[in-house]
């Protein structure tokens, strides 16, 4: 085969640093967008971002050139410089060290999608811990909780 044919729908889940209740509600937006803009920018168009006072979740197609490292690592590096020029109480925003990562079947889009959308009303009764321990389960993952929130 001559050509090179991808198509990776990626959920990515991480949060501030020490779960911090940095992403107020009149900052969110630009942010989310700002996020997409660096997802745009390297070629993973993004779906759906959104999130919740102290965590984002960005579903994108990740190019096939992207290592999903580098594509995290652009993301938070550029956002966390972008913040800080926000205001004083944004001086001390840091994303959190690791992440969560999980393949979206294609049949599974407009679920992830609503999942994204409904972030608030859905940490009403859930917070970030207990939903990304899910996720870990969900995706059989197995991992040492004392390095989780590193």
């Amino acid at each position: 085969m001559g050509q090179s044919l991808v198509k990776n729908y990626i959920h990515i889940t991480f949060s501030t640093k020490n779960r911090n209740n940095l992403i107020t509600e009149d900052i969110e937006e630009e942010l989310y967008n700002y996020i997409g803009g660096i997802c745009k920018n390297l070629k993973c168009n993004p779906l759906k971002i959104g999130g919740y006072k102290n965590h984002v979740h960005i579903l994108c197609l990740l190019h096939k050139n992207m290592a999903l490292s580098n594509l995290i690592e652009e993301i938070k590096s550029h956002s966390s410089k972008w913040i800080k020029t926000k205001g004083d109480k944004f001086k001390i925003f840091y994303w959190q060290n690791g992440y969560g990562s999980f393949s979206v079947n294609p049949r599974e889009v407009d679920k992830v999608v609503d999942y994204i959308k409904n972030q608030k009303e859905h940490h009403r009764t859930k917070g970030f811990q207990e939903e990304f321990l899910l996720f870990l389960k969900n995706y059989e993952i197995e991992f040492d909780e004392k390095y989780i929130w590193d």
